[in-house]
């Protein structure tokens, strides 16, 4: 499966918001991954946290930050939260609003 995640951050609104989107057409299989257009992914659902929160699993560590972000609704296999962790601490560690866009193909694993 290919996913995308988009996280981003509204420091005025004090929320962090995951979006999770997948390619779920069986015709898009044969798409090549570079080639895909956002039209391409379905949305999947959306998660809002508080900025507080994750601040507070932030310090805590990537584990506490890890346990926090995964829902019932998202909960992303371990190398792909590991980096979605990531991001979210690069978004807070700058003292601007911002977003960033995650890709993941499930292939990359099998081939790795």
């Amino acid at each position: 499966m290919r996913q995308k995640y988009v996280i981003s951050r509204n420091d005025a609104k004090e929320r962090l918001k995951i979006r999770e989107y997948a390619v779920i057409d069986k015709d898009m299989k044969k798409v090549a991954s570079p080639l895909l257009k956002n039209a391409s992914f379905s949305f999947l659902c959306e998660e809002t946290y508080e900025s507080e929160m994750i601040e507070s699993s932030i310090s805590k560590g990537m584990n506490a930050l890890i346990a926090n972000l995964r829902t019932h609704n998202i909960f992303p296999i371990e190398p792909y939260v590991n980096k979605i962790a990531e991001s979210v601490m690069t978004l807070y560690d700058s003292s601007e609003d911002g977003s960033v866009e995650l890709f993941f193909d499930d292939a990359d694993l099998i081939s790795a």
